[in-house]
This record gives structure tokens, C-alpha cells and sequence, in this order.
């Protein structure tokens, strides 16, 4: 028996608010992809002892679904922690050509999002969004593994936003 919404009482819309769950397939997606975020790591310098350090037992980010894989063909967030040098520049640049959509990338640290105390050197890229577009920014020399866990959290929402507005953000997390 089909049931018409116009014909049903307010006790009987209150019950069906209560359980049942509406969502668009492109938030359900967004939902998915958000909470399983799967991480190419790209340590290049002293933040990676501590993005190291956020996949050991103590933070644990195994249990927010974020894995570390070793190729960017099972990758989906490029994590760049360290001091990019224009010799390394065109390696991370591949290595992003070669993600599958959707990519994320997130600049870990001074030196990867504006180059850090080396700025004045010849051979440093002044941040890392110069090469790859920059998802969400994490500064710190080193941020700690808290900060790269908030950054990630951060990424998930991000997701999530632009599924539901359509709109493209970029993070700054300070």
C-alpha cells in the first residue's frame, strides 16, 4: 500500500523522521571518501619523523581510516612534510600526476608551505603549492603529530563541504 505524505498525521511524520535516513548519493560518497582517507607519505626532512610518529600506537591514526600507502596509485592525500628541493620538484610533481581523482595534498611544516629557514637558498622551493595545489596547510618546525591529526580532520570536512556546496576550499589551519 502506497502512502501519501499530504495524508499522513504529525505523530506518523515525527516517527519517520526519527527513522529514516535521507542523503543525496554525492554526500554519501563524500561521507565514504572522507573517512578513508589513504595517505602517500612524502617525507623529506624532520616533519616526517613526526608524520611518522602520528601513525605509530600512541596517535594511532589508523582509527580515523587513514593508511599510509606506499604508492600513489592506491593514494588519495599526498602528505609533503619537509624541505622541497627544485631537484625533488619534478619527482613530487609525478608522483601527484599519478594519483587517481579525487587528490588531496597537504604542506606539513615551515619548509613545505613557504620553504622555512631556507628560503634565502637557491636550491629550495618556496613552498610546495609552487608545484602541487595545497589542500590544507599545517605549519610548525616540526608540527607535531596533534597538529598534523587536526590537519587531517580539517581535509575530512573540507570533503565533505565541497560535496554538499560544490564549491573548492583551500585551508589554512593555524
Amino acid at each position: 500500500m502506497a502512502m501519501n505524505l499530504e495524508d499522513i498525521t504529525p505523530e506518523q511524520r515525527k516517527e519517520l523522521e526519527q527513522n529514516v535516513f535521507f542523503i543525496t548519493l554525492e554526500r554519501l560518497k563524500a561521507w565514504a571518501r572522507s573517512n578513508s582517507l589513504w595517505p602517500l607519505t612524502f617525507g623529506l626532512a624532520c616533519c616526517a619523523i613526526e608524520m611518522m610518529g602520528t601513525g605509530s600506537a600512541h596517535y594511532d591514526l589508523d582509527r580515523f581510516g587513514s593508511f599510509f600507502r606506499p604508492s600513489p596509485r592506491q593514494s588519495d592525500v599526498m602528505i609533503v612534510s619537509g624541505t622541497v628541493t627544485k631537484k625533488m620538484a619534478p619527482v613530487l610533481r609525478r608522483l601527484y600526476d599519478q594519483m587517481p581523482e579525487p587528490k588531496y595534498v597537504i604542506a606539513m611544516g615551515s619548509c613545505a608551505t613557504a620553504g622555512g629557514p631556507y628560503v634565502r637558498s637557491y636550491a629550495v622551493v618556496k613552498g610546495v603549492d609552487q608545484i602541487v595545489p595545497v589542500d590544507v596547510y599545517i605549519p610548525g618546525c616540526p608540527p607535531n603529530p596533534a597538529a598534523l591529526i587536526y590537519g587531517i580532520h580539517k581535509l575530512q570536512e573540507k570533503i565533505r563541504y565541497e560535496a554538499k556546496t560544490g564549491k573548492r576550499v583551500i585551508l589554512n589551519d593555524n
